[in-house]
């Protein structure tokens, strides 16, 4: 009877927060998305509705409601950098699992019921090697639209274990050396070994082989590298779509600055995993171009000198605006991301 209880006032407290808190918006946001994608598209892309015909819309006001739940902790600077790990993880943990399951269990466990090669420079290269474009890079593409670099901070499932492996320390301040010369190299060998196998005709079990190959780098580096710096070296250096976020996230308006009142006390610094808030970039009041907003940083500025920007909206509101947008993205990434 108690149990009853405590999970009854667990639920109305809850309702209450996301109605008085500005949790509303990424539960509205999440249903939209969802409800049209569950709506519309045959065959079901929702796992419930594939496996249990009529209970899709229990997994959509489900996403919707962790989208909220989510926010509400991500709000406190505080507590963004925990809940980022975790949901990030959460994420991954996920999608690996569906592929598992669809590899050895049923094939209703992946997206189209063929494979794809989850590796996330296969994004880029994949497309190069076969000429055309895939689902993939289109979903990479608006998300870029609409949060800038969320992809590399919330959505990509290399990423989470990057992020993982290098949170044991404090990250060291000086800058990684010659980081972008090390990416324009990483970012060249990807292309270009994508042309010369679509020129040379390679077969695709060669290709499957590159593709594994590049994986089992990018996670040597998370364990060794990113470990062992406390940076997300995979992410900043070696991944080629890391590098193109550097570069695409400025089609989306939001930006992140920092004001003059900064004193350059450097705190953010050892909060930053992704090498952008070295000396040179807090000088230039902003951070630096592997920046992706995670927003770890506001939490150890006593200034508050580092901000969202989004046009003329208030600091607060732009970043509120971007939890929910990311948020939202993720919660729909949860249970749409297969392979």
């Amino acid at each position: 009877m108690n149990s009853k209880i405590n999970i009854s006032g667990a639920i109305s407290v809850l309702i209450s927060d996301i109605l008085k808190k500005g949790a509303l918006w990424p539960f509205i946001i999440t249903l939209v998305l969802l409800g049209a994608i569950q709506k519309a598209v045959n065959p079901p892309m929702l796992m419930a509705e594939r496996f249990f015909p009529g209970t899709g819309w229990l997994e959509v006001i489900l996403a919707s409601v962790y989208a909220s739940w989510v926010y509400l902790h991500m709000k406190d600077p505080r507590k963004l950098a925990a809940w980022r790990k975790w949901t990030w993880i959460l994420f991954t943990c996920v999608f690996f699992l569906q592929l598992l399951l669809g590899l050895v269990a049923d094939s209703r466990f992946l997206m189209t019921g063929n494979l794809h090669l989850p590796v996330p420079s296969m994004i880029l290269a994949g497309p190069i090697y076969r000429m055309q474009l895939s689902f993939m890079p289109l979903l990479f593409l608006s998300t870029i639209l609409i949060t800038g670099p969320a992809w590399c901070s919330h959505l990509c499932y290399f990423g989470s274990m990057d992020n993982l492996a290098s949170s044991g320390r404090t990250p060291r301040n000086k800058p990684v050396k010659n980081k972008w010369l090390l990416k324009y190299i990483f970012l060249i060998l990807f292309v270009v070994t994508a042309l010369l196998f679509n020129l040379l005709g390679v077969s695709n079990r060669v290709t499957t082989i590159a593709g594994l190959s590049a994986g089992i780098a990018g996670l040597s580096i998370i364990l060794l590298i990113s470990h062992q710096k406390n940076k997300m070296i995979h992410c900043t250096v070696y991944c080629p779509i890391g590098t193109l976020v550097s570069y695409l996230r400025f089609v989306s308006p939001f930006r992140m600055k920092i004001r003059d009142n900064c004193t350059t006390c450097m705190a953010c610094t050892q909060k930053c995993r992704y090498d952008a808030l070295n000396l040179e970039n807090i000088r230039q009041h902003k951070p630096g171009m592997t920046c992706t907003y995670c927003g770890e940083c506001l939490s150890a500025c006593h200034q508050n000198s580092i901000h969202y920007r989004f046009f003329k909206l208030r600091p607060g509101t732009a970043r509120n605006l971007y939890l929910i947008l990311t948020i939202s993205l993720h919660a729909c990434f949860l249970v749409l991301a297969r392979i």
